[in-house]
């Protein structure tokens, strides 16, 4: 599955353009979700100085993903194009209609999709 998460508010505590501590297990359930193999795309606002800054915090705090606001080569090749929307199965973000669950349950809500 690919899912889709946003960084600031939902990854860490912050408030843009500082980064705070990690959000209450995010770092455990974003691990835990690359290795049930899903396919992990940090989808952010973050650009330029902004963007590197949060690079170097997820590789420092050992967050995994694979890529940043863009989408699959697999969905580019299916959809013959890479829009700027990202495609996903699900998206994970703190501006959500009722706002951000807590990861745990974050990570029990994807485990059901998947057994759909």
């Amino acid at each position: 599955m690919i899912i889709a998460v946003d960084f600031d508010g939902t990854l860490h505590t912050g408030k843009w353009p500082e980064t705070g501590a990690p959000a209450p297990c995010a770092v455990e359930v974003m691990n835990k979700l690359k290795a049930d193999g899903h396919y992990l795309i940090i989808w952010t606002c973050r650009e330029g100085e902004y963007k590197t800054e949060m690079i170097n915090w997820l590789l420092e705090q050992g967050i995994p993903f694979d890529r940043i606001n863009d989408n699959s080569p697999e969905q580019i090749d299916r959809f013959g194009s890479n829009s700027r929307k990202v495609n996903a199965s699900v998206y994970i973000d703190d501006k959500q209609v009722g706002g951000l669950p807590p990861w745990n349950e974050i990570y029990g809500y994807v485990c059901r999709m998947e057994g759909e």
